[in-house]
């Protein structure tokens, strides 16, 4: 892949349905010079991942109106879970260019209800990379639980939720996973249904993970089981216009057990998980 050079800006666009649309302005200033005839917008998937088969997407720009080149990515277009950097690919004179972000409209993805009798739920949000560029992170999930209202008690975190692909049946848990532990740490609470579509909600206590010893900081993973001896479903919010939520959304802590705090949280990559770390023993 030619070395990228020059940026091109693009705003993108969002609909109900998840088809993204990503426009450049022909009139930009001269710093950030317009795509070439014949140019296409190129998606690589991040990582050793980009340079196997299906980790690169090619999309052709076309005037969409006078001064402005349009490029889309149709819903129905497969693009693995991962994060994907956007580059202008120009055939003809061999050069890549990144993508910088403009104007983003994702209003149509906020609070998304996709049917429950989905078999699988995908979700795409284009976002600004650390460093300026422009990346889509896609999710692909099935079957999917997607969380909802997170509520602090003083003793446990209570949860709200949909399940798309599965339904909750007989003997169904959550279960909070400790990854990376010999032990094979695992604790299961009850899970019911909540609402005849598709709903869930369950209460996870604290009490019950912090009771090994906790020395430094663990990230208990939630696990959805909708049935006794089915597969476990992750606990994940990405139905709307969030890629990444571990630092905007924020819950208050809570004493789980003599010098041990609990707080609810989400990962980078919006998975629901309880932090347990060491604290004031008289917090």
């Amino acid at each position: 892949m030619t070395p990228a050079i020059a940026a091109v800006r693009a705003d993108c666009a969002a609909d109900p349905a998840g088809t993204l649309t990503f426009d450049f302005d022909l009139t930009v200033p001269a710093s950030l010079p317009a795509p070439a005839p014949a140019s296409v917008l190129l998606l690589r998937r991040r990582g050793a991942a980009g340079r196997k088969p299906g980790g690169t997407v090619r999309i052709p720009l076309g005037e969409s109106r006078p001064g402005r080149l349009r490029a889309v990515l149709p819903a129905s277009t497969g693009l693995s879970e991962g994060r994907w950097d956007a580059y202008v690919e120009e055939p003809g004179a061999g050069t890549v260019r990144t993508v910088e972000p403009g104007l983003r409209d994702l209003r149509a993805l906020v609070d998304r209800s996709p049917d429950t009798g989905a078999a699988s739920v995908s979700a795409r949000v284009p976002y600004p990379t650390a460093d300026g560029r422009l990346a889509v992170r896609c999710w692909v999930r099935a079957p999917h639980a997607e969380a909802g209202a997170v509520v602090v008690g003083p003793d446990g975190m209570t949860v709200q939720g949909a399940l798309y692909g599965v339904a909750v049946g007989e003997g169904a848990t959550v279960e909070a996973r400790l990854p990376g532990n010999p032990a094979g740490a695992a604790h299961s609470f009850p899970l019911a249904p909540d609402g005849p579509s598709g709903g869930f909600a369950f209460t996870l206590p604290y009490g019950p993970p912090a009771e090994g010893p906790v020395r430094e900081a663990q990230l208990w993973q939630l696990w959805l089981v909708p049935a006794a001896g089915a597969a476990g479903v992750r606990i994940s919010r990405i139905l709307d216009d969030v890629w990444s939520r571990h630092k905007s959304f924020v819950y208050p802590a809570r004493a789980a057990a003599p010098g041990v705090l609990a707080t609810p949280c989400y990962t980078a990559d919006n998975d629901l998980c309880l932090r347990l770390e060491p604290g004031p023993a008289d917090r």
